[in-house]
Formats: C-alpha cells, structure tokens, sequence
C-alpha cells in the first residue's frame, strides 16, 4: 500500500503565505514526478505544480512567480510554499505522484486534500 499524507493547509488572510508538504509511504521503490493540484468549488482540478525526481519544475500560468514546488527525494517529501496569496487560490490542494511499487509497476496516486483558504 502506498499512502500520500498532505499537511500545512489553512486559513490565511490575501497577501500571506503557507507551506504545504505531502509525504509518501508504504511500499515504494522509486517516485517520479511529484506535484499538487487543486479544485475549487465548482470548478474542475487544474494543476499547480509539479517537479520531477532530477528537479525540472511546471507551474501552471495562475501561480507562476508566486508559488514554489520543491521536493526531498530521500524523504519522499514534496512541498509547495505558496506566497503572495489570493482569494482565487481557495481551494482544497491535493498531493499527486507517479510511484513505482515493487511487483505492480508504475501509478498514479493521491492524497485525500488538504484545504486553503484565502480570506480577509
């Protein structure tokens, strides 16, 4: 079984910042790509960021400047320190990675969220 357990959400005011981590565990023998997503009310999950195990980064276009994705592959960590944030980030963040598991090949797995909300 692998779990991925985000933590760091919450409720900040418009300009404040947070840090987020997600940690995998359970029967992993290497971790691609690692990355968070987001889905707000209503709308569908879009991506945020994502950083593969060598270290090359995407943003998607609406937090561009403003957030940082960053990983420690020796504690199959990756974190995401939001800075600058708006009302529009609000929203609950899921951790996403690309896990190889011994015997059953490469997946995709999730976490179960984490909420941010930006509020005054």
């Amino acid at each position: 079984q692998v779990q991925l357990v985000e933590s760091g959400g919450g409720l900040v005011q418009p300009g404040g910042s947070l840090r987020l981590s997600c940690a995998a565990s359970g029967s992993i023998f290497s971790i691609y790509a690692m990355g968070w997503y987001r889905q707000a009310p209503g709308k569908q999950r879009e991506l945020v960021a994502a950083i593969t195990s060598g270290g090359s980064t995407n943003y998607g276009d609406s937090v561009k400047g403003r957030f940082t994705i960053s990983r420690d592959n020796a504690k199959n960590t990756v974190f995401l320190q939001m800075n600058s944030l708006k009302p529009e980030d609000t929203a609950v963040y899921y951790c996403n990675a690309n896990i190889i598991v011994p015997g059953r090949g490469m997946g995709d797995y999730w976490g179960l969220g984490t909420q941010v909300t930006v509020s005054s």
